[in-house]
């Protein structure tokens, strides 16, 4: 992943198992490197067809930075807590082995019926967890871990308001507003704590000029949660080397290594001079054989996401729909025609082959410890 050697640490390979569902398009940040999970923006593409939505700031201010050639071909809708939803986690379950759903947006805390959401999701034996800003989490995590919550990883863009505004579109990049996300963020992580949720904080680290806010972040946040650092999709290299200068400079020595067997996904855990942990994540070169071989974006500079893993939406006025990634909306299907198709077969039998493989590969190291996710 670096340029240093990890190849004696520790392994844990965790199997891919986990759905991440597209609960809500609404966010009310508009930062300026938003995939919106390859989604147009509902809000500023209402009655427009495909072909002409735009991934361009509209009147909300807010980018789906892959729209432009990604092929999508529905707005999202806001999924609610019914036995549709219920029927349709059930079958995605029986079609690939699944043990947690991961609420994505747009912003979940937003969601008016978020508690009930994760209760639904909880009923059918599924751990849940969500991606969030933090915008809204103390009016929503109490309920959201009584219901069942597991865990929050919160977006975490920097620790003063002008370093939260620098990333907004225009409209929303006043440093009076960015005060009070600041000030909702603490407060969420607040709330998150105290009702037994666990808590990552993540940050996108973009290139070496973000290294300064990086490490004030580590400080500020990395205290009470863990903090991950995330590749920049867009130039993996320049967010690479900036990940490496920060490990650096905080002295920070690698002990132990995570594979998400079947996904892109891999980080490494280091342990800083103080004790505390600290986590750097990028993309393993994943594909789905068939499905990725012929894509115009199947090189080592294109193809910025790999494989990561299921995504179900719903569309506006239709039905759940199945994504496996979203630089390809275009490959999209309904959840109906998911559960029958070749691409799930594939997505089946490249986690096996994977967890066959990364667990022969890496047996003499293989730990048992529960990976933090």
């Amino acid at each position: 992943m670096y340029a240093e050697d990890l190849t004696g640490l520790p392994v844990s390979v965790v199997p891919d198992r986990t759905v991440r569902v597209k609960v809500i398009d609404a966010c009310g940040l508009a930062c300026g490197f938003c995939h919106n999970e390859g989604t147009p923006v509902a809000a500023d593409n209402a009655g427009r067809q495909p072909g002409e939505y735009t991934g361009s700031p509209g009147k909300s201010g807010r980018v789906s930075i892959y729209l432009r050639t990604n092929g999508a071909s529905f707005l999202p809708a806001r999924i609610e807590p019914s036995t549709d939803f219920a029927l349709a986690l059930a079958a995605l379950r029986g079609s690939v082995e699944t043990d947690e759903v991961h609420f994505t947006g747009g912003e979940p805390t937003l969601h008016p019926r978020l508690p009930d959401l994760v209760a639904q999701a909880r009923r059918l034996g599924l751990t849940v967890g969500l991606t969030s800003n933090g915008e809204n989490g103390a009016a929503v995590l109490k309920d959201c871990a009584k219901a069942g919550l597991d865990r929050v990883n919160l977006s975490v863009f920097g620790t003063t308001a002008d370093e939260l505004a620098a990333v907004q579109a225009p409209r929303l990049g006043s440093v009076k507003l960015a005060e009070r996300k600041i000030t909702a963020l603490h407060a969420t992580i607040d709330a998150a704590l105290r009702n037994g949720v666990k808590v990552s904080a993540n940050l996108v680290v973009p290139d070496r000029s973000h290294v300064p806010r990086v490490l004030r972040v580590i400080e500020d946040y990395g205290r009470d949660v863990a903090v991950r650092m995330l590749i920049n999709l867009e130039d993996g290299d320049a967010s690479l080397a900036a990940m490496r200068e920060v490990l650096d400079s905080v002295g920070a020595v690698p002990v132990h290594r995570i594979f998400t067997a079947g996904t892109s996904d891999q980080r490494t855990r280091y342990r800083l001079p103080d004790g505390r942990t600290l986590y750097a994540k990028s993309i393993r070169p994943v594909r789905l054989p068939q499905t990725c071989e012929g894509c115009r974006f199947n090189n080592e500079t294109d193809c910025e996401e790999g494989y990561y893993g299921i995504r179900l939406y719903r569309a506006q006025h239709g039905p759940f729909m199945v994504g496996v990634c979203i630089q390809r909306m275009d490959l999209c299907c309904t959840l109906g025609e998911f559960v029958m198709s070749k691409i799930r077969d594939e997505v089946r039998a490249v986690r096996e082959q994977e967890l066959s493989r990364l667990r022969s590969e890496h047996r003499s190291r293989l730990h048992e410890e529960a990976a933090e996710l």
